[in-house]
């Protein structure tokens, strides 16, 4: 009922404050009362609305589980320097240059206990990191992996809920595990790789 909110807020009006701070804190406490009320008054309702939409909601249940973060691809102008940075300056261990022709790209991965950096350098002139470092001279972030443990299955879950995804069939990756890419425009501007775990 409103007219506790009421006789709160004329008993707050009545205390007289000598201190700024103190006024502030009555200001606080008279909002505080009222957002109580009617909280009271209306959570019983909200409770219910939650509850009854609970029950008649069905949730579609995917059949496939993303899993952990495999991988974080970082484009790179000068693999050699790339390679030379993680393992000497900062310690880490470093592959050996890998080419993957069908791809177009060297790869070189480094180990960081929970996941890896793949470093990537572009093979031949078609390569797609080719392109990319030329709008990016200096190199960036060019995508994330994520395990999936059913790539079909996530392939066709997403297809139908629009996502775009940039082959038709998934293709053997770098670490011999089929993969797909999800269209950067469908991700937040984040090319999105999908791994068979």
């Amino acid at each position: 009922c409103l007219c506790r909110l009421c006789s709160r807020e004329e008993a707050l009006d009545k205390v007289r404050f000598e201190e700024p701070g103190v006024k502030m804190a009555a200001s606080v406490g008279k909002v505080a009362a009222g957002l109580l009320t009617r909280l009271q008054t209306t959570a019983p309702i909200i409770r219910t609305l939650s509850v009854s939409h609970s029950l008649t909601q069905k949730v579609p249940r995917s059949l496939w589980t993303l899993g952990r973060l495999n991988h974080v691809a970082i484009a790179v102008p000068d693999l050699e320097k790339a390679q030379s940075f993680y393992k000497s300056v900062l310690g880490a261990q470093v592959s050996e240059t890998v080419p993957l022709p069908e791809h177009g790209v060297y790869t070189v991965f480094v180990e960081l206990g929970n996941t890896k950096l793949e470093l990537l350098h572009p093979l031949g002139e078609k390569s797609p990191i080719a392109g990319f470092l030329q709008k990016n001279k200096a190199g960036g972030m060019h995508h994330i992996c994520i395990e999936v443990d059913d790539i079909k299955a996530a392939m066709a879950e997403l297809k139908e809920k629009k996502i775009r995804i940039l082959s038709e069939e998934p293709k053997i990756g770098a670490h011999g595990k089929p993969v797909i890419f999800l269209h950067p425009k469908d991700c937040d501007g984040v090319l999105v790789e999908l791994e068979q775990a």
